[in-house]
């Protein structure tokens, strides 16, 4: 006797999700205006043009987690790709900054861009370091996992000069990183920080990347890390339980307490990290590192009207639009990261 099968009652089984899928889907709901200043939150591309080095490859993944959350970090291009393939990208995406890097014979170059319209810096690296070297030459690197969920802090020093190129450079990069308010910032979101350090006798640039550091004034390390790892230390070979806190060395701590800036905290932010505690902030370098200097800006997005140049033809010549932009009109073929850029069509 043949069986037949009722298609209509179909049991449904939700999909299980994972951890990592869970934390997709949390980012998906990133916020694209800051609910405290009601600004537009900026975000980023981070590409090359051209064939680049192996090294070079890595310090663009580094620049990427250095510009994370808003930033697409999986961000994938083909050979084909023009600029103008990324611009019609970047619209819907509310992209506001590019990051493009290139390579001569002579030196790598970084070109930082506003969208749609410009203008664009283009900045020669001299020097450059990865992260990874960085933490190599560290006795004791530090980079948590929930380091990259807030966007950095940035600091310019050296840019009061009343020159119009540094102006724009100072704008240019105080725009690039989402505004933050002191009266309702939380402490426990500024863990990075981004330094930039011009140096008027040498014309260059000092690109540094800190993460930020909070230590307890006059605690000692084993006490710090009895308290944070929730561990039984080991007692065999002392006489006391007094003889823990004593043998514990206050010496070093105390002298890197002195040198460092001490503040006091509003709000907890740790177990050893009290409010209406004294705390020393220390930087701990993560890298990348670099050395730039600033040759040329243009007004338009990688073209128009050259407005500044350090071979002193600013203000008075038009570079051609870009070529690249006009090779073709064939479709951006560009995967971007959705848990990153998310958006609805209204």
């Amino acid at each position: 006797m043949a069986r037949f099968r009722n298609r209509k009652n179909k049991v449904f089984v939700k999909p299980a999700v994972n951890k990592r899928q869970r934390q997709q889907q949390q980012q998906l709901q990133q916020p694209t205006v800051d609910p405290i200043t009601g600004n537009k939150i900026p975000k980023s591309f981070v590409f090359s043009r051209g064939k680049l080095p192996g090294p070079l490859r890595q310090l663009q993944m580094d620049l990427r987690k250095l510009m994370l959350p808003y930033t697409a970090l999986k961000l994938k291009e083909k050979k084909r790709n023009t600029l103008k393939d990324f611009l019609n990208v970047a619209g819907p995406m509310g992209v506001t900054h590019f990051l493009i890097l290139s390579k001569t014979e002579t030196s790598p170059y970084l070109r930082v861009a506003k969208t749609p319209q410009g203008p664009t810096l283009t900045f020669k690296i001299h020097q450059y370091s990865l992260a990874v070297d960085i933490a190599q030459s560290q006795l004791r690197p530090r980079c948590p996992q929930d380091l990259f969920k807030n966007p950095p802090l940035i600091v310019l020093s050296g840019f009061a000069a009343a020159d119009e190129h540094l102006r724009l450079t100072t704008t240019m990069f105080k725009n690039i990183f989402p505004d933050i308010d002191i009266n309702t910032v939380k402490l426990s979101s500024c863990q990075r920080i981004v330094l930039l350090n011009y140096n008027k006798d040498t014309k260059l640039i000092d690109f540094r990347h800190y993460s930020i550091r909070l230590q307890p004034v006059g605690v000692s390390r084993r006490i710090r890390k009895f308290v944070q790892n929730h561990q039984v230390p080991d007692l065999r070979n002392l006489q006391d339980v007094s003889d823990f806190v004593t043998k514990a060395g206050y010496g070093s701590e105390s002298e890197a307490d002195e040198e460092a800036a001490t503040v006091t905290l509003t709000s907890d932010l740790s177990r050893v990290n009290r409010a209406s505690t004294k705390s020393a902030v220390k930087l701990q370098e993560i890298g990348p590192r670099m050395t730039l200097q600033l040759i040329k800006v243009e007004a338009g997005l990688c073209s128009g009207e050259l407005m500044f140049s350090e071979f002193g033809n600013g203000g008075s010549s038009k570079k051609p639009s870009n070529q690249e932009d006009s090779k073709g009109q064939e479709s951006a073929h560009i995967k971007i990261e959705s848990e990153i850029f998310h958006y609805k069509r209204i």
